[in-house]
């Protein structure tokens, strides 16, 4: 067995200046600062600018990273972005990073599992690693969730913000890296949480302009139940795959869509609050991103650092799951 692992060289993050208060959202729709809070935990989120795209925050988060990581982007084999909210359909988003951020030799593609598309990607770039297909991968989650948020429905509109987060996977010692996995999905929920039209499905037309059906869709009820139950079985079998206990966890880092099922994975893994990364109330959802973005803002806070152990969980649509356990 190899005396190496992959694991996690450095990390980045970028996010947009504007920010979208909660009082905004008070004259928009019928709302209230103390609904939101109560409900969600958000304060406030970040909105990218008119003219930008998603893979103006993929490219800086990129970037970040890679000095982070004292990785030339000459020397990445490959680039993977996961992201729901691509500049276009294609070239792919990686593609058009990999030009801009310099990546000479590196392929470069999308990936797609909705706010689970991160944990979905570096696993899919560990596995790159550990098989000698690649020596080093830049992984980016972005999603400008603006896009294609409804700021009509008072229901959803109030979730979302705009984010990129990035890890660059490379080879560590084998005691530390990615000590295990757990990807999920199941398709017959897909209908609780999808964006109905701009595909094969459903192309573009008057119809369904008309029809509001290129905002995302959600039913929160159904989706939240999925989401408590889905995060903390995901947890508990990555850690005993990777033999942890939760004593063993340095810091949770899950995926950020509501302060409550949050706290109820904190709850169950008898975790304080210092063991727990939260930045759902300064950022919102910020899809795949949320998770990155948090990692990062708690190496560069000085939370966790080599040698700790962290435990990353989310879900998304599709419906989809995922957990991964990392010693950094």
């Amino acid at each position: 067995m190899a005396n190496w692992k992959a694991g996690i060289l450095g990390t980045g993050s970028a996010l947009p200046d504007q920010v979208l208060t909660n009082a905004d959202f008070e004259r928009m729709v019928d709302t209230s600062d103390e609904w939101i809070v109560t409900r969600t935990g958000i304060r406030e989120r970040r909105v990218a600018k008119p003219e930008e795209a998603t893979s103006d925050y993929a490219l800086l988060a990129g970037q970040r990273a890679l000095e982070r990581a004292a990785v030339d982007p000459a020397d990445l084999d490959l680039i993977l972005c996961a992201t729901v909210t691509p500049d276009m359909m294609f070239p792919s988003t990686a593609s058009l990073v990999q030009d801009r951020i310099g990546a000479k030799r590196a392929g470069a593609m999308d990936l797609s599992a909705a706010c689970t598309g991160f944990l979905y990607a570096v696993s899919a770039a560990a596995a790159f690693v550990e098989s000698g297909q690649c020596r080093r991968v830049l992984v980016v989650a972005a999603d400008l969730l603006s896009r294609i948020t409804d700021y009509t429905d008072r229901k959803t509109c109030v979730l979302f913000g705009d984010g990129a987060g990035a890890v660059v996977v490379g080879e560590v010692p084998a005691d530390h890296g990615f000590q295990a996995f757990d990807l999920g999905s199941d398709g017959s929920g897909g209908h609780y949480l999808y964006l109905p039209a701009g595909g094969s499905r459903q192309p573009a037309s008057e119809h369904s302009v008309g029809g509001r059906m290129h905002f995302l869709k959600m039913e929160g009820q159904e989706t939240f139940k999925f989401a408590v139950k889905a995060m903390a079985a995901s947890a508990e079998r990555v850690l005993a795959t990777a033999g942890w206990g939760r004593d063993d966890i340095d810091l949770l880092v899950p995926h950020q869509a509501n302060i409550r099922i949050i706290e109820a994975a904190r709850k169950r893994f008898d975790l304080p609050a210092e063991k727990v990364a939260v930045t759902i109330d300064k950022y919102g959802n910020t899809s795949a991103s949320s998770i990155p973005i948090a990692l990062d803002e708690a190496v560069r806070g000085g939370r966790v650092g080599p040698g700790d152990r962290v435990v990353m969980v989310g879900f998304g649509g599709g419906l989809t799951w995922g957990a991964a356990a990392v010693r950094l």
